[in-house]
């Protein structure tokens, strides 16, 4: 049987190396041609990865910078952790705008990606609507513009559903008028984990396929097509059905795991009615038990490798049709908050007049 070629079925770089050392653990040591940088900044979590030609044949994705941000603290929604996000998203912006070398008087155009009355697909619409736009400005009003601001120009070219226009289409047409210097898109995305699911940020200036995330590649916006830089910003906001089945046995056999070590000591035992389900656990690779005592709880499930049990998930719900797009419950809360945070990073990092002390009066 020949086997079929890797494609990750996820938008973000960290994941799509966590899959090719899954499924070619044999050559965990050989990621040649992906270069990872981690680094911890308070309650983040940023990595950057460069991925060259050779590093894009192994991970199947553009050669490019990513960086992306991670913090679970995002999933409380709290204002002023909010804030901070969006100080560390605009400096990580700048930095990939320096490594282009995009000029400050330079100008921009921002697409915001995706189905406005769709929420989870909410997040372009959603942040170009908060955006703080002068392109106007500068033609009609320059007496208003400040020092510092830069002209930018943005907007939301639906889906083709509503439109009944390719998305790139739309775009390319803009650009041809407009003539920007550079672009950011920003779009919702998918993710292979639940853990990532609006906690995670991720940046890259390989432009982007509107869609791909959930199967529906559309023409490619990047630098190849507009011949200028396009710089993508998107956040994990859905999961497949297959994804959730897996996380769930893996969180069910971490939280065994965990027990069992608890077990050991005096009057602890390892019963269901002993376990305490209700409270909030984070759980790591760690508390995973070893592969006898996972066959032992979940028999042939339990002795599968990661790329094993996902394929046989997805063999049980695919013909059911029950292989689901799933988005949290208080989606419409999370969209409203991280497309507060995308826009205001945005500000920050396109006018050096918006500071993280005044970036609130330039939201929408």
């Amino acid at each position: 049987m020949v086997q079929k070629e890797f494609r990750p079925r996820t938008d973000l770089a960290v994941e799509a190396k966590e899959m090719f050392v899954e499924q070619n653990p044999e050559k965990k040591h050989e990621l040649d041609g992906i270069i990872i940088k981690e680094y911890q900044e308070g309650k983040y979590k940023l990595t950057r990865v460069e991925i060259d030609e050779q590093g894009s044949e192994r991970v199947g994705k553009k050669p490019g910078n990513y960086v992306t941000v991670e913090a679970q603290e995002l999933r409380n929604m709290h204002p002023e952790f909010g804030r901070q996000s969006s100080t560390i998203l605009s400096k990580e912006i700048k930095r990939l705008m320096d490594e282009h070398n995009i000029p400050d008087d330079a100008k921009c155009l921002i697409v915001g990606l995706g189905n406005g009355y769709v929420t989870p697909d909410a997040l372009g619409p959603f942040t170009v609507n908060k955006l703080y736009v002068t392109s106007h400005l500068f033609e009609l009003h320059p007496e208003m513009v400040g020092e510092g601001d830069r002209p930018v120009s943005a907007f939301t070219p639906g889906v083709m559903g509503l439109t009944g226009m390719e998305t790139s289409d739309v775009i390319f047409g803009v650009v041809r008028k407009t003539n920007p210097d550079f672009m950011i898109v920003v779009d919702a995305l998918a993710a292979r984990s639940i853990d990532r699911v609006n906690t995670t940020i991720q940046l890259s200036d390989t432009g982007i396929n509107p869609g791909s995330g959930i199967g529906n590649d559309r023409k490619e916006v990047s630098k190849e097509t507009l011949n200028i830089p396009v710089f993508s910003i998107g956040i994990p906001t859905v999961v497949d059905a297959v994804t959730i089945t897996n996380d769930t046995i893996d969180f069910l056999l971490k939280h065994f795991g965990r027990e069992m070590e608890e077990g050991d000591k005096p009057g602890k035992a390892l019963t269901p009615a002993g376990m305490d389900f209700g409270e909030r656990r984070e759980y790591t690779d760690e508390d995973l038990p070893d592969e006898e005592t996972r066959q032992t709880y979940l028999g042939i499930v339990g002795a599968l490798k990661e790329d094993e049990k996902r394929q046989l998930i997805r063999e049980v719900l695919r013909p059911t049709g029950h292989n689901l797009i799933v988005t949290p419950k208080e989606v419409d809360e999370v969209i409203e908050y991280m497309s507060e945070i995308v826009a205001s990073g945005i500000n920050q990092a396109l006018h050096d007049s918006i500071t993280p002390e005044n970036a609130k009066h330039y939201l929408k």
